[in-house]
């Protein structure tokens, strides 16, 4: 079981408010991403969770027990950290053991255990290793079959894959999904990466400034964003905000369009500019038109589509995937 309940949650550093008041309902077995800016108060949140940071004011249940003031080793929760933070000395078979062997379980355990998480992990072959004799992939792996082998209420990863590679983090990023979907452990998720969010998450909470944005699935947040703040933080590339006299064509104070949501054509079109920064990508081509009256436009369109700088295009949005904003960011209906 790994049910998590937050109620009216607040961390405060002196006057500051890092958590303001947060309210949120984590589901058993829920894959859920803390998502936003840097400084917005998501490691903090985690940390609030794992109980390595005190609570200032509110409320926590796991499982429907009081765990507000409970020392982490009391939480059933297990975290994986930004850092691997490996023992060098230690082989990958000690290193996924250590925390069997402080809650004093036999050998015969422990050894069950770690063959069971290393055979999840595609670790076997690496037991007899050190940490200093394996790749960042593999390093971080150890560091979640530590966690695993605890069979922890929930999974708490803070940034996780933000020391890998590119190439590398695509990989993990599907390695920790199909882990979750094996497990069906509640997994809380720290990044400032939207695209893991989206491809990772049941659940993202956006978080800005310490407050909750808005939370739903990656494709509400998509469709649906609440208000500016999401609707420019959720996609990539981001969402073209456009304020002003077009926007108030269409009764709001700014307009939403999504790049992939814009048509290119040589002939007629909603707006006309010129292309300046392209970028071809083989599936996908991106590019920046300048609108008269209106700015840059960021445009995602076919692979195909022979565009270069300095060409006039024209421009068509799809009208009916278009959002709305008032003069307070809030979304339209």
């Amino acid at each position: 079981m790994g049910k998590i309940t937050l109620s009216q949650v607040r961390k405060s550093f002196g006057e500051v408010d890092v958590i303001s008041g947060i309210d949120l309902d984590i589901e058993d077995g829920e894959f859920v991403v803390f998502v936003g800016p840097s400084g917005c108060g998501k490691s903090t949140l985690l940390r609030l969770i794992a109980g390595l940071e005190d609570t200032t004011s509110g409320s926590m249940q796991i499982d429907g027990q009081e765990a507000t003031h409970l020392p982490p080793a009391k939480r059933g929760l297990a975290m994986v950290f930004q850092s691997y933070a490996l023992y060098p000395h230690m082989t990958v078979r000690k290193n996924i053991a250590f925390p069997l062997k402080m809650a004093g379980m036999t050998a015969d355990e422990q050894a069950k255990k770690v063959a069971h998480a290393a055979n999840i992990l595609n670790l076997t072959d690496y037991l007899d290793r050190r940490p200093g004799q394996l790749s960042g992939g593999q390093r971080q792996r150890v560091a979640i079959g530590r966690a695993i082998v605890r069979e922890p209420a929930a999974f708490l990863f803070d940034e996780p894959l933000s020391n890998l590679d590119a190439a590398l983090r695509v990989t993990m990023r599907q390695e920790i999904s199909e882990l979750h979907q094996s497990l069906k452990t509640t997994m809380i998720y720290v990044t400032h990466d939207q695209v893991e969010a989206m491809t990772m998450a049941d659940k993202i909470v956006v978080l800005n400034a310490g407050r909750i944005e808005q939370v739903g699935s990656p494709l509400e947040l998509y469709h649906s964003p609440r208000n500016l703040f999401v609707a420019g933080f959720i996609g990539s590339p981001k969402m073209n905000l456009i304020s002003g006299a077009e926007a108030a064509k269409y009764n709001c104070a700014t307009l939403g369009v999504r790049p992939e949501h814009i048509g290119v054509g040589a002939g007629d079109g909603h707006w006309q500019g010129v292309v300046g920064l392209s970028e071809h990508l083989g599936s996908d081509s991106f590019f920046k038109v300048s609108v008269d009256g209106i700015g840059t436009i960021n445009v995602r369109a076919n692979g195909e589509l022979n565009v270069r700088a300095g060409d006039r295009i024209h421009l068509s949005p799809d009208l009916e995937k278009l959002h709305r904003f008032d003069a307070e960011g809030l979304a339209l209906k």
